[in-house]
């Protein structure tokens, strides 16, 4: 049955000009060893954009969004988006509106970039860890110099130029106890979108980073020296909710927040890892592999070629439809009891690597953030719901 789909599309790969120490997708040229360029050609292009268009519109979708990250996407050139948006021209209906977002870590940004993603409406997610000490923890250069200062030019280039833009800030062991101080300094960057992502990987035998969990995972795998903990995790949360509800409510939109307040409203998820069920958010790689998920782009998760197979019928298939069963299907017993599942859902599954209070396998790392943060604020969500329903339509 068709129905709307996401696709985080990385159109150079893994390849990037920084090196950060958290990052999971460098290790992803293991999968194309032979590859030389990681750029994605144009007949990918051109089958990308053209059947993504007419799988949303088949799902009956009137706006069709494009989401390009990498990787570090504007190493391809600005020539390489602006073929982009040529080709969504030149196959988009009359009826029909796209969109565009691209995460970047802002060193390459100029004039001429911010220029483009202004005039073609590009919403720009900047991704910045905090002040200038704690972003440069793990947020260097292949050279090992700070990235910060280049960073804070890019961001003022896009605002100097009247792009759109929003930040993304992961949460790792640098600056985890520091909530309050990163929030009051990503709310003074002049954007009212933030989100916040946990970081933790995996150790795997080779001293690389472990797969996602499988069931016959061992689940001692020791997690890496940047992971955030759960309880550091679930104190950010209740440290950045405080801020947040006391001087912020309809000015700054944090994501996780925004979700949650959805959800205890009743409604769906508004973020997969919350979702009862995945398999909705796809990644595609350079050369036109379509993955379940960014997180299990591993081959046994691959689900084709979009120059094989149309990408709508990929993405409606049995194997995406199992991936995103199998996240409700395999909850433990602990979450299936637990008061807060409608606002979980067991959490992301390529967390799900801990053993619960029942000794089963299939755990959520980040359960004790979640339960922390729930407990903390549950009572001022439900007064942030009671108040919208009350307000007048």
């Amino acid at each position: 049955m068709p129905h709307p789909f996401h696709v985080m599309t990385k159109p150079i790969g893994p390849r990037c000009n920084i090196d950060c120490s958290y990052c999971y997708y460098l290790e992803k040229e293991k999968l194309y060893p032979d590859e030389k360029k990681f750029r994605m050609q144009d007949d990918v292009l051109e089958a990308y954009v053209k059947g993504l268009i007419e799988a949303e519109v088949a799902a009956g979708m009137r706006e069709v969004p494009f989401a390009w990250q990498g990787g570090e996407p504007t190493m391809l050139g600005l020539g390489f988006f602006e073929r982009v948006v040529e080709v969504q021209a030149r196959h988009c209906p009359d009826s029909v509106r796209i969109t565009n977002a691209l995460q970047t870590n802002g060193m390459l940004i100029d004039d001429a970039w911010a220029q483009f993603f202004a005039q073609h409406d590009f919403l720009i997610g900047i991704s910045v860890d905090g002040p200038k000490a704690i972003h440069d923890r793990y947020r260097r250069d292949r050279a090992g110099r700070p990235t910060f200062d280049a960073v804070m030019k890019g961001l003022e280039t896009l605002r100097r130029n009247g792009a759109a833009f929003n930040i993304l800030c992961t949460v790792h062991r640098a600056n985890a106890g520091k909530g309050k101080e990163v929030y009051r300094f990503l709310r003074g960057l002049g954007t009212q979108h933030i989100q916040f992502i946990p970081i933790v990987e995996r150790r795997a035998a080779d001293g690389g980073l472990a797969a996602a969990p499988q069931l016959d995972a061992d689940p001692t795998s020791l997690v890496t020296e940047w992971s955030v903990a759960p309880k550091a995790y679930g104190k950010f949360l209740c440290d950045v909710f405080d801020q947040w509800y006391r001087h912020d409510i309809g000015q700054v939109f944090v994501q996780f927040f925004e979700n949650q307040v959805g959800m205890w409203m009743g409604h769906p998820a508004g973020l997969c890892i919350f979702a009862e069920t995945c398999g909705d958010g796809l990644a595609l790689e350079h050369n036109g592999d379509l993955y379940a998920c960014d997180h299990f782009v591993y081959p046994e998760y691959k689900l084709g070629n979009i120059l094989e197979h149309d990408i709508g019928t990929l993405a409606w298939g049995e194997a995406a439809h199992d991936f995103g069963a199998a996240k409700r299907d395999m909850l433990t017993a602990q979450c299936r009891r637990c008061d807060f599942r409608f606002a979980c859902n067991g959490g992301c599954p390529k967390h799900r690597f801990l053993t619960s209070k029942d000794g089963e396998p299939g755990h959520n790392y980040f359960c004790e953030s979640y339960t922390m943060f729930f407990h903390h604020a549950g009572d001022r969500l439900r007064e942030i719901t009671y108040n919208l329903s009350q307000a007048p339509a």
